[in-house]
C-alpha cells in the first residue's frame, strides 16, 4: 500500500530552522506560522501605530495571530516509564471504545479507542507504544464532522499499521482521521521505522479525530467516552 496524496504531509523536522525545535511550537506549522503569522504581525502593528482610532482594530490581526501560535503549540509531555503501558495518541476526549469482530490486519477481533480533537486541543500525534512501522495507507474520503460514529468509515484519512519489536505477533494501528475542518494531515512514519512509546510522528490541522486499534484478547482498556486525554504523557490502556 504505502499511498499517499497531496492531503497527506511528509513533513520532517529537518524542514524547519534548527533553532525553531527549541521552541514550544509544532515544526509542522512553520508554513503556516510564516504564512499567516508575519502579515497577521505587520498589520497589528501598523494600526497602532496609526493611533486612534485605527488602533483599536488592531484588536482583530492580534486575536487572530494569537489563535494561531494557540493552535500550533507543542507543550513539552512527561511519557510514562513501565512495561506494557499504552499511551493516548492524542488530545482529545474518547467518543467511544468499540469492540470489532475482526480486524484484518491484527488477525483476530481488536478494540477501536476513537479520540476527538476540537479546534482548541493540542494536534500532535504521538506513538501510543512502541512499534515499528509495517505499513502505512492513505484513503480519501469525505469531512463530515469528527465527532459522528460513522466519519472512521467515510472521512479522509492516513493509516499506520506497527508491530511490537520485541512481540512480533502483537500488532496495533493508529488513524489519522480528518474533519469537518481539517484538510491536512502529516505523517511523518514510513515502513520499516521503529518509534518508541510517546514519540511525535505528525498532526492533524484543525478539528479532527484520532483512533488506535488494539487486539481484544492482548489489551486492558483503561478509559471509556467522555474521558478527557492528552497525547504521550495519560495511560488508556495496557498490554496483557
Amino acid at each position: 500500500m504505502n499511498s499517499q496524496s497531496p492531503a497527506v504531509d511528509r513533513l520532517r523536522f529537518s524542514e524547519c530552522p534548527r533553532w525553531f525545535r527549541h521552541v514550544p511550537l509544532a515544526c509542522w506549522g512553520w508554513r503556516e506560522l510564516n504564512l499567516w503569522g508575519w502579515p497577521l504581525l505587520a498589520v497589528t502593528v501598523i494600526l497602532l501605530l496609526l493611533g486612534n482610532p485605527w488602533c483599536w482594530l488592531a484588536i482583530v490581526p492580534a486575536v487572530l495571530l494569537c489563535l494561531l501560535i494557540y493552535f500550533f503549540r507543542d507543550p513539552k509531555r512527561t511519557i510514562p516509564e513501565g512495561p506494557n503501558l499504552i499511551v493516548s495518541p492524542a488530545d482529545g476526549t474518547v467518543t467511544d471504545v468499540t469492540p470489532l469482530p475482526q480486524y484484518d490486519f491484527i488477525g483476530r477481533p481488536a478494540v477501536r479507542v476513537g479520540i476527538f480533537l476540537s479546534v482548541l486541543n493540542v494536534h500532535i500525534n504521538r506513538a501510543p507504544c512502541t512499534g515499528r512501522v509495517l505499513d502505512t495507507h492513505y484513503q480519501p474520503g469525505e469531512f463530515v464532522n469528527a465527532q459522528r460514529p460513522d466519519c472512521a468509515e467515510r472521512n479522509e484519512f492516513m493509516w499506520i499499521g506497527f508491530e511490537d519489536p520485541d512481540a512480533p505477533q502483537r500488532r496495533f494501528a493508529v488513524r489519522q482521521v480528518s474533519g469537518m475542518l481539517a484538510r491536512k494531515i502529516v505523517c511523518t512514519l514510513r515502513p520499516g521505522s521503529t518509534v518508541p512509546r510517546g514519540e511525535k510522528f505528525g498532526m492533524i490541522k484543525l478539528g479532527s479525530r484520532t483512533e488506535v486499534l488494539l487486539p481484544a484478547d492482548s489489551v486492558q482498556v483503561h478509559v471509556r467516552p467522555g474521558d478527557k486525554v492528552r497525547a504521550g504523557c495519560d495511560v488508556i490502556g495496557r498490554w496483557i
